[in-house]
């Protein structure tokens, strides 16, 4: 008898890398996974160690492979999804970095913004490259790393540096690195660096003036299902066979592969995508344009998407920073013992306020304290924060698009919160559907991989292993929806303020 066959998925997410092997009925057989560090070194900085990171993947592969009583050989093809806008610059030649990974949700590029909207106006960047000019995409990134030193500016010049999103550092090291490794990328994760064009999907040498990002630096970009090469390490022989940006796995795990779906994934962040066909669609009301996906063979499918920087992460900052819950499960425990929120709004602008208003020197606010607030009804406020901006992330989409939301598909850690999903239901006024599996990111990179191996046919086949768990019907007067939303609105425009 034939041993089982698999594809697996590598999943590098913000907080934690976990790589899972699936079967041909869509179903996990194993998981592996390990949080690494964050760092902090000043206000509104974000650092992530890439050696540290490269550590967690060359364990968590094999531990993968072999809690699913498996041999590298069974695995039929290898699927990368990562946070996408963080930034690795390495050499060449050493395979060291020259510097800590800088996080998406980093802020110190904001110092380098005027000047690169001196060399080109923010109009014409997003008309080429679908995004605002805010310090959340790679490109500013990499261009406060080499202005920080000339001497990396010169080492980028002569080509002995590399730059990458997180699944180009992991591919070259999976590949081989200093021996050979892969320097590649896919469209999804080269359409957020503010260095790619949309309409060519290359790099756009005007772009890379602005940024005065050096081309040789660059890894080649290739669709999102294709060959990457093969694995070198920590185990050999695996065909890489897709590498897809977080929330675009996110999409392609809810089945989203045609115009007019949808979904939205809360976890460090909530991000909302919807999937505007072979045309990208350029908003008018805060989002951002980018590509879902690309078969090899096959023109590109476009999607718009609205980024909220801080959703889970909140909760994670009320357990850790201030102490006031034990565990991320025990807010929702403590919300349900108030009815509302007694007055108590919190926006999370810790690194600016991202869709729809890109503000980047907005701060976090807690307003409406008063001697009756308690701990549970700023439990109740750091939920609904979540579920506020979402509604301001579907209310831009809705005016940008020609048809509104009449459901909104959820996947991510936070959708275990049953008093959140029925919170963004009401605050929405649309139903909120769960499927069976929330952690839709490596189901989608396992997918992508799969139809890139042969091992399912075709995308139909997939749709058919999406099955619903859970969904929440709205359940809050329409005159109660809006006067709570006016003042989240007020709450918002004093984050602001406060930043200006």
């Amino acid at each position: 008898m034939s041993l089982p066959r698999y594809v697996a998925a590598l999943d590098q997410g913000t907080t934690s890398t976990r790589c899972m092997l699936f079967d041909r009925e869509g179903r996990m057989v194993s998981l592996a996974q390990r949080e690494h560090h964050q760092h902090y070194p000043r206000a509104g900085w974000v650092e992530h160690d890439p050696l540290e990171i490269w550590d967690i993947v060359c364990r968590v592969v094999p531990e993968a492979i072999a809690e699913a009583g498996a041999v590298p050989s069974q695995v039929v093809g290898l699927g990368i999804t990562n946070q996408r806008e963080t930034t690795v610059v390495w050499d060449r030649h050493t395979g060291r970095p020259v510097h800590h990974a800088i996080v998406w949700q980093d802020t110190r590029s904001s110092a380098v913004l005027p000047a690169v909207a001196a060399d080109m106006p923010e109009a014409e960047i997003q008309a080429r490259c679908g995004l605002p000019l805010v310090t959340y995409f790679s490109g500013p990134k990499v261009r406060w790393l080499l202005d920080s030193s000339p001497s990396l500016r010169e080492r980028a010049e002569r080509g002995d540096l590399l730059f990458g999103t997180m699944d180009s550092w992991l591919v070259w090291n999976l590949t081989g690195g200093v021996s050979g490794g892969a320097h590649v990328t896919d469209v999804t994760n080269a359409s957020r660096t503010m260095l790619m064009n949309l309409g060519t999907l290359d790099w756009d040498p005007e772009l890379l003036a602005a940024m005065r990002v050096p081309r040789a630096m660059l890894p080649e970009i290739r669709p999102t299902v294709s060959s990457f090469g093969t694995t070198v390490a920590p185990v050999a022989g695996i065909p890489l066979t897709a590498v897809i940006g977080d929330q675009q796995a996110s999409l392609f795990g809810q089945a989203g592969f045609d115009r007019g779906d949808a979904k939205c994934t809360f976890g460090t962040g909530g991000f909302l995508l919807l999937n505007t066909g072979s045309s990208p669609v350029r908003s008018q009301h805060g989002l951002i344009t980018t590509v879902a996906h690309a078969m090899e063979g096959e023109p590109a499918a476009y999607a718009l998407e609205g980024s909220i920087a801080v959703a889970g992460a909140l909760v994670q900052w009320f357990r850790d920073s201030l102490g006031l819950i034990r565990s991320a499960a025990e807010i929702e425990t403590q919300a349900l013992t108030v009815p509302d929120n007694g007055g108590c709004y919190v926006v999370p602008a810790f690194t600016g306020l991202y869709a729809p208003h890109w503000e980047p020197d907005a701060r976090g606010v807690i307003v409406g304290l008063t001697s009756y607030v308690t701990k549970a009804h700023l439990c109740r406020a750091v939920l609904e924060a979540t579920a506020w901006q979402t509604r301001e992330v579907v209310d831009a989409m809705n005016a940008d698009a020609s048809v509104p939301l009449t459901r909104l598909a959820v996947d991510g850690g936070m959708t275990a919160d049953n008093l959140l999903m029925q919170t963004i239901a009401d605050f929405l006024d649309i139903p909120v559907v769960r499927p069976m599996v929330a952690e839709t990111v490596s189901r989608g990179a396992a997918y992508a991989a799969g139809l890139g191996a042969g091992y399912w046919p075709d995308r139909q086949v997939l749709r058919r292993h999406w099955r619903r768990a859970a969904e929440w019907r709205p359940a809050m007067s329409a005159s109660a929806r809006e006067a709570e939303f006016a003042r989240w609105r007020r709450a918002v425009e004093l984050a602001i303020g406060w930043g200006a």
